[in-house]
């Protein structure tokens, strides 16, 4: 399990507090703007949109918190999610929310493309996301890892013109951090994946101690 620390918000988004604009060319130039620091303070984080999956009534909410790089998260998605999606979210049982971690900005990049699609294509982005994450993540330098998520950006049908406008929204980062900040501080997430399940924290399981936490609240 990915352990969170405290972690400086532009630190997170950029080398030496910089915010990364990335270029549309097949090399990206990464470019740097001069943000000493990040107020998360001021930041709204009103319209960022909760991703949901089954029925809002179901007896059951469980929210996920993952971030894109943590290994852990990509072999639960892999392994378990499946499952869990296959008996309790299609059937009723479990309303599932995904909240996104940011333990670097590879993680707050590759959130920005999931998003990018909306509602309707988050889900499906994440699992191309989560499935080759060992390979985008591991590109190598920054300007790799932005070019192979961008790839996997127009492989869900996302356009060049929607994937630049997402990467280059500062505004929206910050929002998100402030968001993801908001969130691990009121549910007390202090690893990657963790589970909330009708209020209560869970850390990592296997999927066999899952189902008896579900069934055992049915």
């Amino acid at each position: 399990m990915n352990r969170l620390i405290p972690i400086a918000v532009a630190l997170l988004i950029g080398v030496g507090g910089g915010l990364f604009y990335l270029s549309q060319s097949s090399e990206p130039a990464v470019a740097e703007t001069a943000a000493a620091s990040t107020d998360t303070a001021t930041a709204d984080t009103s319209g960022i949109q909760e991703m949901i999956l089954g029925d809002a009534d179901a007896p059951i909410t469980m929210i996920e918190y993952a971030s894109f790089t943590c290994p852990h998260c990509a072999s639960f998605h892999e392994n378990t999610y499946p499952q869990l999606k296959a008996d309790y979210i299609d059937t009723g049982k479990v309303k599932f929310i995904f909240r996104e971690v940011y333990f670097d900005r590879f993680g707050l990049w590759a959130s920005q493309i999931a998003r990018c699609g909306g509602q309707e294509r988050f889900f499906g982005i994440t699992d191309l996301l989560m499935k080759s994450q060992s390979d985008w993540a591991r590109a190598g330098d920054p300007v790799a890892i932005a070019d192979a998520i961008r790839k996997i950006g127009r492989i869900s049908g996302l356009q060049d013109a929607e994937i630049q406008s997402c990467l280059q929204d500062e505004d929206w980062q910050q929002n998100l951090v402030a968001w993801y900040q908001s969130n691990a501080a009121k549910d007390d997430v202090t690893g990657t994946p963790s589970f909330m399940i009708n209020g209560t924290k869970y850390s990592n399981m296997s999927y066999s101690d899952m189902k008896g936490v579900l069934d055992g609240l049915l």
